[in-house]
Parts: structure tokens; C-alpha cells; sequence
């Protein structure tokens, strides 16, 4: 079969998680045409492959079609050894995926960051369609980010770009960010992932507490008049406007798309937006944040449409 034969059929993307693989199909305009999950291997990187090929072989058989691939991972194919960096999935790093994957499947593959596809998926067809530069942040178990422009991913010269949440958190002020300080698994100290994330979020209410709520549990509480809840989620989001307005100041951004568990938090797009302008350098407006339209799958759906990139010639080859 052709190459142009294959990029008219369908497009195939697959997200690598470090629980679950999952793989949709889309057809002509994005239309969803298969969606199936298989728990991710851990014990060999050579068994994550092979769980992907079949995937591939099974979706392709039920559908009658062949498809283009492109994988969402959750690291980056290094520009300078061709290898997995960065990868919560320690399985897969040190190993030439792309390469893997194309041998296995007999056929050129598209790999980008889960969050870079993510911030795709959002500006292609989702909460950022239509704006010219899209932010797309995932904020769950840790904090990511991907930057699109013109519908392209920006993938930086060391594959790092909009990894936001390895930048040290902005202005400490309030008393646990100056007498806590946080070590990051990169090795940093206090990065925003470690005072931004869900479990972040999560720690500082027990802390305070002694009870146990995940983020939507204490946004719940505080909304129903837990003041205690209500006294962790203002200092949790006074410190993510911080961390956004440096981002906002740097980029500007035409629309911020959330993602992750917490996205689910309402005061996200009822506050956030005008804390951010506070601390942001001369806004004229409060930057736009806005709820993801594709919720866990948005993802997924960016690593299939980063064949549409390449097809109009929108990233290196």
C-alpha cells in the first residue's frame, strides 16, 4: 500500500501510560472510530512494543484499514542520542522507540511528549481551536505542559519546551512555601510540580487537617463551607497564578487549556483567571483559561493528529 494510500485512510494514535496503553482511531475530520485499552507491561521495554504492535494489528483488522501511527509519550525521544529522556515509565528510557516502533509496525512512526499531544489535540479540535497560540497544562499526579502555534507543537532544541513544571515556583511569600522546602525527583528543589500538582494539593490539606481529600474532594469541601479546605485551595491557587503569570509573560498565550484530574476543579476558570493578571506584567485582559473539551482522552487524540503536522509540513522530518 502507498504512503499517500495510508495517510488518506485513517489516522492512529496511541497514548503510553504507565498503567494503561491506549490506542483510538480517527477517520476523515476526526471522527472516532475505535478506542481500546491493554494494562501497560512493565517488566521489558521489548513487551511495551509488542503490546503496541498488536494494538495496531488488532485495530487494522477490525477495521478493514491501515493507518499512519503516532505515539503520545510520557518522556521525549532524545534530539542528541535518538533515545527515550525523561520518561516516568522507566522502562522506556534508553531505548530507540521511534526506530522500535517503525521496525515492529513496517512503517514510519510519529512520537511526541503526552503533553505536547495533549496541547494538539486541544488546538486541532478541542478547547483551543481556533486560537492562534494554545498553552495546554496537565495538571494531575505531576504538572506538564505543551505549546502549540499555528497548530504546530514546538518541541524546543532538547525536546523540553513548555515543561513548565521543572521552573522553581514564582515569588515565595506565603509561610509554608519559605520554612517547607520541596525536593522534586529531578533533583530540584521546590519546582512548581512539587507545590502544583494534585498530590501536592492533597498534602497540604492533611497537613493542615489530618484528613484525606484528593483536589476535587477539597475543592467540594471548600465549596459546601469547609473553611479549612477553603484556606488550602486559595493559597494553592495563588501559587498557581504565580507559576502561570511567568508562563503568560513569556508566551502570552491566546487560551490556556487545562488538563489532568485536577482540570475538574471549577475555580480554575471562575478565579484563576484574574489572579493570574494580577501578577502578570500589564495585562489588558485576564488570560483565558479554559476546560479541555476531550477530558483523559484529548491526549490520544493529539498523537493521532500529529500525522497532520508532517503532512502539512509543519515539523521537521
Amino acid at each position: 500500500m502507498s504512503h499517500n494510500r495510508i495517510k488518506r485512510t485513517m489516522r492512529l494514535g496511541i497514548d503510553v501510560g504507565g498503567t494503561k496503553i491506549e490506542i483510538v482511531a480517527l477517520g476523515p475530520g476526526g471522527a472516532e472510530l475505535l478506542r481500546q485499552r491493554v494494562p501497560t507491561p512493565r517488566q521489558a521495554y521489548e513487551d511495551v512494543v509488542r503490546a503496541i504492535r498488536d494494538l495496531v494489528a488488532h485495530t487494522e483488522a477490525t477495521l478493514g484499514a491501515r493507518g499512519t501511527v503516532g505515539i503520545a509519550l510520557p518522556g521525549a525521544i532524545s534530539a542528541k542520542t535518538g533515545l527515550v529522556k525523561n520518561a516516568n515509565s522507566t522502562v522506556l528510557i534508553g531505548h530507540p522507540m521511534d526506530k522500535d516502533l517503525a521496525a515492529a509496525l513496517g512503517r514510519e512512526v510519529r512520537v511526541q511528549n503526552d503533553a505536547n499531544c495533549f496541547a494538539l489535540s486541544e488546538a486541532s479540535d478541542g478547547a483551543g481551536a481556533g486560537f492562534d497560540v494554545v498553552f495546554g497544562i496537565i495538571a494531575g499526579t505531576g504538572i506538564g505542559g505543551g505549546l502549540c502555534v499555528g497548530g504546530r507543537v514546538l518541541t524546543g532544541a532538547h525536546s523540553i519546551a513548555g515543561e513548565w513544571g521543572h521552573n522553581p515556583l514564582p515569588s515565595p511569600h506565603l509561610a509554608e512555601e519559605l520554612s517547607d522546602p520541596r525536593l522534586c525527583y529531578c533533583g530540584r528543589v521546590n519546582c512548581i510540580e512539587t507545590w502544583c500538582s494534585g498530590p501536592a494539593l492533597a498534602a497540604q490539606y492533611a497537613k493542615r487537617t489530618g484528613r484525606a481529600l484528593d483536589g476535587t474532594g477539597i475543592a467540594e469541601a471548600a465549596g459546601q463551607g469547609d473553611l479549612e479546605a477553603a484556606a488550602v485551595l486559595d493559597a494553592f491557587l495563588d501559587r498557581f497564578a504565580r507559576a502561570i503569570a511567568t508562563l503568560v509573560d513569556i508566551v502570552d498565550p491566546d487560551a490556556i487549556v487545562m488538563g489532568g484530574g485536577l482540570s475538574n476543579i471549577g475555580a480554575f476558570y471562575s478565579q484563576l483567571p484574574g489572579r493570574i493578571e494580577k501578577y502578570c506584567f500589564t495585562p489588558e485582559s485576564p488570560p483565558r483559561v479554559l476546560k479541555n473539551l476531550h477530558g483523559d482522552s484529548s491526549g490520544v487524540r493529539g498523537a493521532a493528529w500529529l500525522w497532520r503536522e508532517y503532512e502539512a509540513g509543519g515539523l521537521p522530518k
